[in-house]
């Protein structure tokens, strides 16, 4: 499997600075795609000398022609794995029938329990005592694919999102890199919904 990295991001981009950070991942990212300019993982980005580029959904007559843009971008620029770190679209058919089991996720819970784009406060909401961090490889439903790596967070009675999300950020940091290598050295093993990571450092 090749080693070129595309990250896609919408905003503040911490998850993309862990993976700039890893010492395995980040000079291996060749690409970060957003879908609006002006945000702060653009910024970080640039900062390390990674090729970056927006592809707003406005500028599309249609989702499907956005979705062709955006993995048109990514086979050009030669990804040959694919990450989505805190980016707020749901892209289709076009890019998963490219990247299709090379193409990883993060999710601020522990997954199937509250999908969606607010798990962290779901999980407040529902008054669970634990919730979590799942990496998952995208598939075509909202946070449905296979999970490659899940860790349990506490919910203690004084959290708030903020402090949740603090500490949910926290594991993401490391799962993400962890599961992104993984793929990268091909130790994926996936056998229907179960994935297993073979050897290596995890």
């Amino acid at each position: 499997m090749g080693e070129r990295i595309a990250v896609l991001v919408s905003g503040n981009g911490t998850n993309l600075q862990a993976l700039l950070d890893d010492p395995f991942c980040g000079p291996r990212i060749s690409l970060v795609l957003a879908d609006r300019a002006g945000i702060r993982a653009l910024e970080r980005s640039e900062a390390r000398g990674v090729e970056t580029l927006v592809i707003e959904p406005s500028s599309f007559a249609d989702r499907g022609s956005f979705d062709e843009a955006v993995a048109g971008a990514l086979q050009r620029h030669g990804a040959d794995v694919v990450v989505t770190a805190g980016y707020m679209r749901l892209l289709g058919p076009a890019v998963l029938d490219v990247y299709g089991g090379r193409w990883l996720n993060t999710h601020p819970a522990l997954l199937p329990s509250f999908p969606g784009m607010h798990g962290v406060h779901d999980a407040l909401e529902h008054g669970v005592k634990v919730t979590g961090v799942s990496v998952f490889l995208v598939d075509e439903g909202i946070d449905t694919g296979p999970i490659v790596l899940q860790e349990a967070v506490e919910v203690r009675e004084d959290d708030d999102w903020r402090s949740l999300e603090s500490k949910i950020l926290e594991v993401e940091h490391r799962l993400l890199p962890a599961a992104v290598r993984a793929l990268v050295e091909g130790r994926l093993v996936v056998e229907g919904r179960h994935v297993s990571i073979g050897g290596g450092d995890r």
